[in-house]
């Protein structure tokens, strides 16, 4: 069956669902490296918990912060979600380490891998030629 959306419209809708999820990782990323950069309560602990330093916070919370607004950047975007999955597949790998429920706590990173692959997969033609998806 053919479809009746025309296919501008159709593109507008993968560019726009391609925003909203490339926004909605980013923004918990940026949240994420923040509150590693400023230490609070939650990440001390945290830190203690996984058996990091919390001397490497501040840090981890600066790389965070550069690979998203690498992400960020249409030009440097595709570099950006490469550095971003390196850095949470260590959230992954650390996550594992310690023994963290896999579905809720191991494999969150995992979770905001695909949405910001997911959003750029959706917002950009380059991705999608390198990866095509088929029927």
């Amino acid at each position: 069956m053919a479809s009746t959306t025309p296919p501008l419209a159709t593109a507008n809708r993968s560019l726009w669902a391609g925003r909203v999820l490339s926004a909605l990782g980013a923004l918990f990323l940026l949240f994420d490296g923040v509150i590693h950069v400023l230490k609070i309560t939650p990440v001390v602990e945290a830190f203690a918990q996984l058996g990091y330093p919390l001397g490497v916070s501040v840090t981890l919370g600066v790389i965070e912060i550069v690979c998203v607004i690498l992400y960020l950047i249409p030009r440097t975007a595709v570099f950006g979600a490469i550095l971003l999955t390196g850095y949470l597949g260590g959230a992954v790998a650390t996550q594992v380490r310690v023994g963290a429920p896999l579905f809720s706590t191991a494999l969150f990173p995992i979770y905001v891998a695909l949405l910001i692959w997911g959003g750029l997969y959706l917002r950009d033609d380059a991705v999608r030629a390198l990866i095509p998806l088929r029927r």
